[in-house]
């Protein structure tokens, strides 16, 4: 009789150890800083390493912070996240991170890397060899500006208001004073009437699903003689025409000494890491930069970065390291910043 008194005794002073172990635990938890990260969530994840609560628990190790996740759905509701407090970082298309630094006072702590390193990409227009813009870029003589040879031409853009295909050369043109806007300078429609009136009303302004639309499109515009130059990134002929392996080019592509790449006008940021610097103090940026930075130095880290985060490496900057290029040209694009909070759905609430 005594030993099946012992076993009840001994079950329930093992659960009150185990309780007060449990306080214990939760008050030292209770007692660590919260880290808050805007992410884009899914229901299911089908692969368990893509899983963003992986990058959660990998930076709660490694700040000893408690680390929780913010659900978002859209870049607008990001923004609104770290407007308001309900999240410490996010990271963001270049686009709303611009906006969120210049109306709203966000800031960059961080900006992931291309597969080069790099984390920007150059735009450029592309041309055709024998072209008097081509001639004019190669000739060595500074007094021929090619891009005032553009006036008149017929436009390949990748899109409707796509960045490299649009933003960037418009906002370049206009900035400089090679086109006029046409239109009201409040409103975002006055850019289709700019580029007809510049360009010529031939102009490639493809919808998504047909043949001139993306960089591709534009680039097969004018490699069919459809345009007279194409609105591009710096990578974009090299992807879809200059492959070592000739099969991997595509059908429509020319030789590749024929496109001539005009000098950049600009460059579109990769995405940063942004916070509010009203909400979030200097030392905790410094901690979080550290971590991130040095995610590239651990296999788990590695594992994070190209499975979870889609980049290879992440590195320190500021909005104003990282954004002022992308922003100078497109502050010149008509009706641009009411454009960006339409299509975020910016609001005054939380």
């Amino acid at each position: 009789m005594r030993t099946n008194t012992k076993i009840p005794l001994m079950l329930a002073f093992l659960i009150i150890i185990a309780s007060v172990s449990g306080c214990i635990g939760n008050e030292d938890n209770d007692e660590k800083e919260t880290l808050i990260i805007a992410f884009n969530l899914k229901d299911d994840y089908t692969n368990v390493d893509e899983n963003p609560q992986r990058f959660a628990d990998y930076l709660a190790y490694t700040l000893d912070m408690n680390v929780e996740l913010y659900p978002i759905d859209s870049e607008g509701t990001t923004l609104q996240a770290l407007r308001f407090g309900n999240a410490d970082i996010a990271f963001m298309d270049g686009a709303a991170a611009w906006i969120g630094w210049q109306q709203y006072g966000l800031d960059a702590l961080a900006a992931d890397q291309k597969s080069d390193g790099r984390t920007y990409y150059d735009a450029h227009a592309v041309v055709l060899k024998d072209s008097e813009m081509a001639n004019a870029s190669l000739d060595s003589d500074d007094s021929t500006d090619p891009f005032s040879l553009l006036a008149g031409k017929t436009s390949c853009h990748t899109g409707w208001l796509k960045s490299a295909g649009m933003l960037l050369p418009m906002g370049y043109l206009i900035g400089n004073g090679y086109a006029d806007v046409i239109g009201d300078t409040d409103d975002i429609e006055s850019v289709r009437s700019t580029i007809l009136n510049y360009f010529s009303e031939d102009s490639s302004i493809p919808d998504s699903g047909t043949p001139y639309y993306s960089y591709s499109g534009a680039l097969r515009c004018l490699s069919e003689g459809v345009g007279d130059v194409a609105f591009l990134k710096d990578s974009t002929v090299a992807s879809y025409c200059e492959n070592v392996d000739a099969l991997e080019n595509e059908d429509w592509c020319l030789d590749e000494e024929e496109y001539v790449l005009l000098p950049s006008y600009g460059s579109a940021p990769s995405h940063p890491v942004m916070y509010n610097p009203e909400l979030l103090d200097s030392e905790k940026v410094t901690l979080i930069q550290d971590a991130l930075i040095a995610m590239k130095n651990s296999t788990e880290g590695i594992s994070i970065l190209t499975s979870v985060l889609n980049t290879p490496s992440i590195v320190k900057t500021t909005a104003a390291d990282h954004m002022s290029s992308y922003g100078a040209l497109v502050q010149d694009v008509p009706g641009i910043e009411s454009y960006f909070g339409d299509k975020y759905g910016i609001t005054d609430t939380a």
